[in-house]
């Protein structure tokens, strides 16, 4: 894997565009004016939450004795589950989580920009090659300011492409995420295989 495909991996991983209605869902009851620091500050510690799980994530695997493989297929079916609620998304149990006033931490920083999804990619990606830490950091900092920038103007992007739009883009992500979900299945159970 290179950097920009690391990159390209988890900015799809963290699905900025279909985050999109759930941004501004989460910030409707927040005063206009503090919309911009709070998106900032959601997104500067989604990045701090991104490097720490880059860095420490191998260690943390390691204490509880979790093999790569254990990893990929565990990577695997969250990326694939959250996928399937991309493409066939459920009234009953959406995405969006109910908060009351300004949101801190949950859920902007973490479920809806670093999920267990793109934990398990920055995780995997250190365990697989850890001595390609900086490309592995430049991938997350790539695919993080990409994803920073759409959120960043969410209430903007809302105006200029319709419901419609946002959810076709959805969709296509949630499809394109099923398949590395499965790719990621296949590869953590030929590890197993072969070990």
């Amino acid at each position: 894997m290179t950097m920009i495909s690391a990159a390209v991996l988890l900015f799809l991983v963290m699905d900025p565009l279909g985050n999109v209605p759930m941004f501004i869902s989460a910030l409707k009851n927040v005063a206009a004016e503090r919309q911009n620091t709070v998106i900032v500050r959601e997104l500067l510690i989604a990045l701090l939450l991104l490097v720490i799980f880059l860095f420490a994530g191998q260690h943390l695997l390691s204490w509880f004795h979790i093999t790569d493989p254990a990893l990929t297929v565990s990577g695997g079916v969250i990326l694939f589950l959250i996928a399937i609620r991309m493409v066939f998304p459920s009234h009953e149990k959406p995405l969006q989580e109910g908060i009351d006033g300004e949101p801190f931490i949950v859920p902007l920083a973490i479920p809806y920009v670093v999920g267990p999804s793109a934990i398990a990619t920055v995780m995997l990606m250190m365990t697989r090659s850890p001595e390609r830490w900086p490309e592995w950091l430049m991938a997350v900092f790539l695919a993080w300011l990409a994803s920073s920038l759409i959120l960043f103007f969410a209430t903007k992007l809302k105006r200029y492409l319709s419901q419609r739009v946002l959810i076709a883009i959805e969709r296509l992500m949630g499809m394109l995420l099923i398949t590395l979900a499965v790719q990621m299945l296949m590869t953590g159970i030929h590890q197993f295989m072969q070990a």
